[in-house]
């Protein structure tokens, strides 16, 4: 795998978007990187969520990637265009998933959107910006909701907990037609969000229109992801065990060998299997 697309998200929820992409674009070597041993981001301030997304596409760009797409809201919101301005060049791009969710949103909103996500996607007001970008005068209504990306990390997106909460929080919005769900874990909550939201409202999960942008994109820049043979690796930052079982969940099929990676003097690194030291440790 010589030019792998390079998948990043600060967890699991990404594989939701790399899930739809092999769906478009199959042919295509794909390597995810969840940043699960640090997540979630959406809490956190905007100086760690940069230092972690530069370790991150950091990591991609040595393995290989020419293209990474940030299949997190929190980082496409907060860090996209850091990120661009640092690492981007003739050789290398970042694309993010915020334009796609708000071109989709505006294509389809009969003229007032809501956007739910973590509290700094919504903080930021990064979709509403891309949104005005497209359209003045759409009404758009952005709620957090801090507790929903916890509730499915811990497998309770089935639960009656799950469908209090996305009722608690939808119970915010007033006359909304589009309701985009802003954060990768939520398709996930996709059932509880269509049963509880009024029939009329379109409830959006971007993913598709992400992948389907990408393939897009890909078809004027085709020498940044190469046809390659459908291979998937995934890195991740957390236990390697708990994100295999978990991320199946999330991409729909079982996960290959996740391996494990690890902040080393301020850079992600490979950390071979049985490379972790037990017991006290004393530097």
């Amino acid at each position: 795998m010589s030019c792998p697309v390079g998948v990043y998200d600060s967890g699991y929820g990404g594989l939701t978007v790399l899930r739809q992409l092999r769906k478009t674009l199959p042919e295509l070597d794909y390597l995810y990187l969840g940043d699960s041993g640090r997540a979630p981001y959406g809490g956190r301030d905007v100086d760690t969520i940069l230092d972690f997304s530069e370790q991150c596409v950091e990591r991609l760009f040595a393995e290989g990637c020419r293209a990474i797409l940030v299949a997190c809201h929190t980082v496409s919101c907060v860090a996209l265009r850091h990120l661009q301005h640092r690492y981007g060049s003739a050789e290398r791009r970042i694309l993010g998933v915020t334009i796609p969710a708000a071109e989709a949103a505006v294509q389809r909103t009969r003229g007032h959107i809501g956007f739910v996500g973590t509290a700094r996607t919504v903080a930021s007001h990064t979709f509403r910006t891309e949104v005005r970008k497209l359209s003045d005068s759409v009404q758009i209504t952005e709620v957090a909701a801090p507790l929903l990306a916890p509730i499915v990390e811990e497998g309770w997106e089935d639960t009656e907990i799950a469908r209090l909460a996305v009722q608690r929080y939808l119970a915010k919005f007033d006359g909304v037609d589009t309701l985009v769900l802003g954060c990768t874990h939520y398709p996930l909550l996709e059932r509880a969000f269509n049963e509880l939201t009024p029939p009329e409202v379109n409830v959006l999960n971007p993913a598709p229109e992400v992948a389907e942008r990408f393939r897009a994109w890909r078809e004027r820049h085709p020498g940044f992801a190469p046809v390659g043979t459908g291979s998937l690796r995934v890195l991740s930052s957390g236990d390697v065990t708990r994100f295999a079982t978990h991320g199946a969940r999330f991409l729909g099929e079982a996960l290959p060998a996740v391996e494990h990676i690890a902040e080393q003097n301020g850079r992600l690194a490979l950390c071979p299997e049985g490379s972790e030291p037990t017991g006290q440790v004393v530097r």
